[in-house]
């Protein structure tokens, strides 16, 4: 649509073409759907309460999308998409529906717009749904008293924005008005008092609620990220990582071999390279008992761990014991995390906008926290909830997800969004039900032209 004139502050060719097209009956097709459902639902009755959704259209800058609206004055189970209007982003009415064969009158657009505009321009939301239900209406009268409602250690707060079972959800309560409209000062005073709220009590009456989509206004999402082409480039891992532990696994060793933790590691690699010799895989030889000696033992350590970093080997046992031997780089000073630019910013947004940010790596726990705790732009751990690696299974096998989605708090996989720079990863996440977008960044391995998946350069996209 670029190069064309505008129409109401809308670039479109023609804007009555424009309204009458795909993109605008499909969302209206979908709030009438909508309503129906949640009258059913109980969440709407009679003519009360109403949905409200902007219209997805990615040839549209974001501030110009319309937004389309259910009406007052009819039923919620009787609705269909002609009876819905459409406004600008600036809360001007575009399209109005036509008079219904009773009572001969146009329905009249919701008395709750001006409260939805506020939500769209103070929370930059993609919907905006207002229920009357019965529960809403309750808890606001608990404690007649209190302006907010606060609930922990409930099932399903795990589907709100950004929490889970042992979070502490709080949701302002404003007091009712004769009208409606009223309802609009009290509204943006909550927003700024609570800006990480995803919706609005009002006392004896009902609730605001909305999110980044009409699917998120029910429940909301988290990302989950991977590190290598991802949020750090792929150069720091190969030339700055891996060398560092190839060069002083040795060393380690030496230093730390009567230590529980390198013992530990020893056994791991032990079983890890039995497993290889039964398999055949070249470059691994027998690592002898402790008995056999200190010097014996490690130098066959070190000539196993040397081929299983020239192959790249995405393997426990080699990620836990380079991990311990970076993190002593990184006490000394003599290592340095690397994370893109957009990275921090976005970390703080996502956080502050209550949405939980895990780390998805083949490398282990301690080598992805070493990385975030020891930037440049300071110790990022704290916008990140946890960390995945691949004891909980391999990248690029479905499983993984599955298990990753049953332990961050979600209800339904689709509300976690994974980011990463391997296709066949983003495959894997989507097969079980993640939404998945691919990181494109300088030296990641070029995507074949007939990939599926929405790809992004910066985080700053999201």
């Amino acid at each position: 649509m670029a190069g064309v004139a505008a129409a109401n502050g809308f670039p479109v060719l023609n804007l009555q073409a424009y309204l009458e097209g795909k993109t605008v009956l499909e969302t209206r097709a979908l709030v009438a759907d909508l309503c129906r459902q949640f009258y059913t639902l109980g969440w709407v009755s009679g003519t009360g309460g109403s949905i409200t959704i902007k219209v997805h259209d990615d040839s549209i800058p974001k501030p110009d999308q319309l937004i389309v609206m259910s009406p007052s004055g009819v039923q919620k189970e009787r609705m269909i998409s002609e009876d819905m209007y459409v406004l600008s982003s600036g809360g001007e009415v575009l399209s109005k529906p036509c008079p219904k064969s009773y009572p001969h009158k146009t329905p009249k657009c919701s008395d709750c717009a001006p409260l939805f505009m506020k939500a769209y321009q103070m929370c930059n939301a993609g919907a905006v749904i207002h229920s009357h239900g019965m529960e809403s209406c309750l808890v606001t009268m608990i404690n007649p008293l209190s302006n907010e409602f606060r609930i922990a250690h409930m099932e399903m707060i795990k589907g709100i924005f950004g929490h889970g079972y042992y979070d502490e959800l709080v949701i302002p309560i404003i007091e009712n008005t004769a009208y409606e409209r009223e309802l609009t000062k009290s509204l943006s005073e909550a927003i700024s008092a609570y800006p990480k709220t995803t919706a609005v009590l009002v006392r004896n009456h009902g609730i605001y609620v909305w999110g980044d989509s009409w699917i998120s206004a029910k429940t909301q999402k988290c990302i989950v990220l991977d590190i290598e082409g991802t949020t750090t480039p792929i150069s720091f891992v190969t030339e700055i990582l891996f060398p560092y532990a190839r060069d002083n696994v040795r060393k380690h060793l030496i230093s730390t071999y009567d230590t529980i933790e390198t013992k530990d590691d020893i056994e791991l690699l032990r079983a890890q390279v039995l497993d290889d010799l039964e398999k055949g895989i070249l470059g691994c030889t027998p690592i002898p008992p402790d008995d056999a000696g200190k010097e014996e033992v490690i130098e066959s350590l070190v000539v196993n761990v040397e081929a299983m970093i020239k192959a790249d080997r995405k393997i426990t046992a080699l990620k836990q014991l380079q991990g311990h031997i970076w993190r002593t780089g990184y006490d000394n000073n003599e290592l340095q995390g690397v994370v893109f630019n957009d990275v921090p910013e976005a970390l703080e947004r996502w956080h502050d906008g209550g949405i939980k940010i895990y780390i998805y790596s083949s490398g282990s726990r301690e080598a992805q926290r070493l990385i975030f705790r020891n930037t440049v732009h300071g110790d990022l751990r704290k916008y990140l909830c946890g960390f995945f690696d691949t004891t909980i299974g391999n990248k690029r096998d479905a499983k993984s997800y599955c298990e990753i989605s049953q332990s961050v708090g979600v209800d339904k996989p689709s509300e976690i969004l994974f980011i990463t720079d391997v296709y066949q990863e983003a495959v894997a996440a989507k097969a079980a039900g993640l939404e998945a977008i691919i990181s494109i960044r300088p030296g990641n391995a070029p995507l074949s032209e007939n990939h599926e998946f929405k790809t992004i350069t910066s985080f700053a996209e999201i």
